[in-house]
Formats: structure tokens, C-alpha cells, sequence
């Protein structure tokens, strides 16, 4: 179901206000501070998920270089990169 909302008015400025060439602007920087007031915990969760996903993989290496198939590999690689030839 589509909810149709009424548009938006433009914000009328006062008499006092008018005589100012900046007021424009002081409305609209404050109006971005409300907006970005809301989002205050967002780079924090950011980095909470980063970290979580970092965490995640590294359990996941940790996990499949103890195989003893990859430990194999490995030994040999090193072996082979060490042996002069």
C-alpha cells in the first residue's frame, strides 16, 4: 500500500532575516547538524562490524591451516623455497 505524504513547503524566512545574506545559509547548516545529529553511533558500528568480520576470518584461517593437508603444503613449500638447487 503506497502512503502519500503532502510535499514539503519551503521554509519562508522573517522580515529580520531577509535584510541578512547569510541567514539562507545559517538555516541549512543547521538543518544538516539535526540531520547528522541522528547518526552519531554510525562510525562506530561501523568499525564494531569491521572488526567482527576481521575477527571472523582470521578464526577461519586459523582453522583451516591446522589440517594437517594445509600443514603439509606448507612444509613443503617452505622446504622447497629453503632447499638450493
Amino acid at each position: 500500500m503506497h502512503h502519500q505524504t503532502a510535499p514539503l513547503e519551503p521554509e519562508r524566512a522573517a522580515p529580520a532575516e531577509r535584510a541578512d545574506p547569510h541567514s539562507a545559509t545559517r538555516r541549512a547548516f543547521r538543518a544538516a547538524v539535526r540531520r547528522v545529529a541522528g547518526e552519531r553511533g554510525a562510525a562506530t558500528a561501523e568499525y564494531a562490524v569491521a572488526t567482527m568480520a576481521a575477527v571472523g576470518f582470521a578464526g577461519l584461517l586459523v582453522v583451516i591451516l591446522r589440517g594437517d593437508e594445509v600443514r603439509g603444503i606448507l612444509t613443503d613449500l617452505v622446504r622447497n623455497a629453503l632447499t638450493v638447487g
